[in-house]
Formats: C-alpha cells, structure tokens, sequence
C-alpha cells in the first residue's frame, strides 16, 4: 500500500503563484509513475503532470505545460512529489490530487484510471 498526503493549496490571484507537496509513505518503492489531478466542480477528474519516480521523465497536459513544474526527491524512505504552479489563471481552480501507480508502463499516464493510489485532495482557488 502507498499513502498519500497532499498539502499547499490556497486561495491566489490570477497571475500568482502556488506549490503543492504530496509525501507518499508505506510501500513506495512500488510507486513508477505519480502525477498531479485535478477535478473542477461538475467536471471529470483529469491529469495534469506526472513523473516516474526516478525522475527520468515528466510529462504536462497542455493547459499547462510552461507554467507548472513537478518534481520528485525519493532519496529518503518517504518520496515526496511537488508542482509548482506559476501565472495560474481561474480556469486552473479545482481540487488537486496526488496519485501514484505500480505499473511498469504506463501508454497513457496523465490518464487518471491508470492510477491505484489516491492522496484526498487539496483545494485551489484562483480569483481573477
């Protein structure tokens, strides 16, 4: 099992700035892919950026890609997941989701269905 803790969300204006943390825990050395998601109110949840947990390769939606960073340190037993998040604008406001998944391969990893583990969100607000 892989536990999941996400943290950094907030209230920002449009054009600001924020960083989400995720701490996966447990039997993280099953962790290949984890990832940012997110679910906007009456939307399906969708993937925003993931990374292989030797941070060999990321990967962006394209809403956005240039503006959002993610980043993984598994140097201890802990890895911690984060996405820096810059110029967010209104459409960026939903529930943010930490995910991780054991499989190998992944042919699609922003595809939410693919992952087993779920952090319980942490919200984000963007005003304009």
């Amino acid at each position: 099992q892989v536990q999941l803790a996400e943290s950094g969300g907030g209230a920002v204006q449009a054009g600001g700035s924020l960083r989400l943390s995720c701490t996966a825990s447990g039997d993280t050395y099953r962790a290949k892919y984890m990832g940012w998601f997110r679910q906007a109110p009456g939307k399906k949840r969708e993937g925003v950026a993931i990374i292989y947990t030797d941070g060999t390769r990321s990967e962006y939606a394209a809403a956005v890609k240039g503006r959002f960073t993610i980043s993984v340190d598994n140097r201890a037993s802990n890895v911690y997941l984060q996405l820096q998040m810059d110029n967010l604008n209104p459409e960026d406001a939903a529930l943010y989701y930490c995910a991780a998944a054991t499989d190998q391969y992944i042919p699609r990893p922003l595809n939410p269905g693919n992952y087993a583990y779920w952090g319980r969100g942490t919200p984000v607000t963007v005003s304009s």
